[in-house]
Parts: structure tokens; C-alpha cells; sequence
């Protein structure tokens, strides 16, 4: 599983940051590439409802097999498609990625895969692992966005190819993903006896959580990684090897961050982690277009990339704790489709800004709604404990 992670997610490490340049190089404006990303988010949100939903009826190798077809299928469109309504549907249907995380149909299989062979005291720690190799192999993977620029160098070809190339690469990744699902041991590959529904006793609390993930999850799309980028060509006219050092940057923080996430959420409980260590982390988003120098603004991002994302393992601990085994790949799509579904309008309000001005407000408008869920997740949620933080109080 966690093999398959770091493919994908260096995959997703190169994609986020060439894809804004890919589309702009095909002579797309500014609100077509947030046109796409927002497509790209919400097909994947449709997608990842619906394996989330009937996951139980089939056997999770098998979905996650099929999931790999679709990464192939889009690295290969994205290589040999150029018109923008063509890619418009290819992003719709496939599993292109223009966030810093992992927003895919992958992503309910594997929680409920990982759930499966953990105890509740492993769950976290677990979690986190999973996490850390997706945000030390994304950060690397922000390197490679800078091959294109070698290979144009080296070999003559012109920029439009060798981005072409990279989505190539992109598809092979698939491939090599699904090597990786074959070696799932046959123990996994049937789900949880079926229930009568996907959701029964914790149909509440979960849909609540999607509620409030969704806010969370709107804040995001403003700043998935490519309309950062996008906003950091613009402002400061950075070449895509420097973008791509700084997400390297931000994405070894994210994953060191990771580590520290099982710690506190040990002491301190996995919901006053996820808020306490966010909220700091959306200050720094909100302040960073009001600073002029471009050194300031990296010291910001680097300072909420060691924050930001500490409530991802923790977040995910938190569903899978609080609901039935039999629940888990319902609640677990369900509370993760607002990563993509509730996001899929940020990139496109992000495009039309940044259209008409450089400022920075996206990130503004991210930081404030993410404010306002973390202070409604705390009210909410700070009395639902899962049952291994009962046992320990």
C-alpha cells in the first residue's frame, strides 16, 4: 500500500506544478486553467463518492486495480490531447491531481484497507506513516517538475513536449501502482461482511463531519498547490525550478509534520490536534499576500506547510475510529469526497482572481473559511472521543 502511495504521489508532485504551465503553454488563460483544476476536482469527488458507497460489494483489489486504469488513461490523454474541451472531459473522468495531497478514489480503499490490519492503537501511527511517504515522495516529485526544462536543454524538444513527456510518465506510474495492488495478499481482497446500508448508526456524525469537511475543503481549492504556483509565476515571476524547490521544501515539512501529528494527537486528543495546530497554520495563509518580498512569503508558506496538514492523519484516524468496521469505506468516501467536491469551485473562483489581480485573494479567502471551520470543528466535536482516548482518560 504504502509502494503505491509514494508512485502516486510522486506522480501528483510533478503534475500539480506542471499542469498550470502545460495549459498555459497550450495557450489557456488563466480562468481556463482553474476551469480545469476545478473539473479535475470534482470528477474526482463524484468518483470517489461512489466507490466509497459500494465498495462493499466488490473486492478492494479489484477497485483499486481499476482505479490504476484510470491514472493510466489520464497521463496518456493529458500527453496526446491539446484542445480544451477534450481535456476538459479527460479531467473530469481521470485522476489528475492539482493539489499538495491526495485527492482521488484511491483514497477511501486504501483507509479502509489500512483500518483492516491495524489495532485502534496503531491507527494513528499508521496513518501518519501513510501520509509521511505521500508527502516526502509528493516533495520529490516537485522536483522532477523541473526534468522538462533539462530535457528540453539536452534534447532539443520544444516545451510543449517535454511537459508531454512528464504526463507520460504520469501513466507508467499507473502502471507500476497496480504492480503494486497485485502483491495485496488475498486476505484483503474481500470486504467486511455487507451491511444493509453503507452508513447505519453513525450516519449523523459522519454526514455532519462531511459538513464541516466540506467548509474546510472549500477554503482548500482556493490554494491547491497548482493555483499557488500560478499565483507565484505571476506575482514574482518565478521560473518552475524555483516553484518546484519550494514545494520540495513545503512538502518535507508537511511530511516531517506528520510524525510530530501522532505525539500530540497521543497527549492532547486527535480533534484538539487537528484544530489547534491548523489554526495557526491559516493565519500564515491569510497574511501572506500582505508581504511584499518574496522571502517572506516562502518563510510563510514553509511555517503553515509544518502545520497545515497535521490534522491529515489525525482526521482520518478520527472517522475510522468512531464508526463501525463494516462503515468504514462509506464514511471514509464521504468525509473525503469534500476534499474534491466541496474544493471543485475554489480553483475556478482562484482563476477568475488571479485573472484580475495578483494580490493573493484566494489565499485571503482560504485562510478566513478555514478559520471558521476550525473554531465549528472544535465546538462540534470536542466531546466525541473515539474509544481508545475514553479508555485513556
Amino acid at each position: 500500500m504504502l509502494v503505491a502511495k509514494g508512485l502516486r504521489a510522486f506522480g501528483d508532485g510533478f503534475v500539480s506544478l506542471l499542469l498550470p504551465l502545460y495549459l498555459l503553454e497550450l495557450g489557456f488563460g488563466a480562468l481556463q486553467v482553474g476551469i480545469i483544476a476545478t473539473v479535475t476536482l470534482l470528477g474526482s469527488g463524484v468518483m470517489t463518492l461512489l466507490v466509497g458507497l459500494h465498495a462493499y460489494r466488490y473486492h478492494y483489489r479489484t477497485l483499486l486495480l481499476a482505479a490504476t486504469l484510470l491514472m493510466v488513461g489520464t497521463g496518456f490523454g493529458f500527453a496526446l490531447v491539446s484542445d480544451f474541451w477534450p481535456l476538459l472531459m479527460i479531467a473530469m473522468v481521470g485522476t489528475l491531481n492539482p493539489s499538495s495531497g491526495d485527492v482521488s478514489v484511491f483514497l477511501p480503499l486504501e483507509h479502509a484497507v489500512l483500518s483492516r490490519v491495524v489495532t485502534d492503537r496503531e491507527r494513528t501511527a499508521v496513518f501518519a506513516r501513510y501520509s509521511l511517504v505521500g508527502s516526502l515522495i509528493g516533495a520529490i516529485g516537485s522536483l522532477a517538475a523541473a526534468l522538462p526544462s533539462v530535457l528540453a536543454s539536452f534534447t532539443g524538444l520544444s516545451s510543449k513536449a517535454s511537459m508531454q513527456a512528464m504526463f507520460v510518465l504520469y501513466a507508467l506510474l499507473g502502471i507500476f501502482a497496480a504492480l503494486a495492488y497485485l502483491g495485496l495478499p488475498r486476505s484483503l481482497e474481500s470486504a467486511a461482511q455487507a451491511p444493509a446500508a453503507p452508513l447505519d448508526k453513525s450516519k449523523r456524525t459522519v454526514y455532519t463531519l462531511a459538513a464541516l469537511f466540506s467548509l474546510d475543503a472549500f477554503g482548500g481549492g482556493f490554494v491547491v498547490q497548482s493555483m499557488v504556483a500560478l499565483w507565484l509565476y505571476q506575482r514574482f515571476e518565478l521560473s518552475v525550478i524555483t516553484a518546484g524547490t519550494i514545494f520540495f521544501w513545503t512538502g518535507l515539512l508537511t511530511a516531517l509534520s506528520y510524525l510530530a501529528a501522532v505525539r500530540i494527537a497521543d497527549r492532547f486528543g486527535l480533534v484538539n490536534t487537528m484544530v489547534f495546530t491548523h489554526l495557526p497554520a491559516n493565519l500564515c495563509l491569510v497574511a501572506i499576500p500582505f508581504v511584499p518580498d518574496l522571502g517572506w512569503v516562502i518563510a510563510l508558506l514553509f511555517i503553515r506547510s509544518a502545520l497545515s496538514q497535521m490534522d491529515v492523519p489525525t482526521r482520518s484516524s478520527y472517522v475510522m475510529a468512531i464508526v463501525s468496521p463494516a462503515e468504514r469505506p462509506a464514511a471514509a468516501s464521504i468525509t473525503s469526497v469534500p476534499r474534491s467536491m466541496a474544493s471543485a469551485a475554489g480553483p475556478l473562483l482562484a482563476g477568475y482572481l488571479l485573472g484580475i489581480s495578483t494580490f493573493g485573494w484566494p489565499l485571503v479567502a482560504a485562510g478566513g473559511l478555514k478559520i471558521v471551520y476550525d473554531f465549528l470543528l472544535l465546538v462540534m466535536f470536542r466531546r466525541v472521543r473515539p474509544p481508545e482516548e475514553e479508555r485513556h482518560r
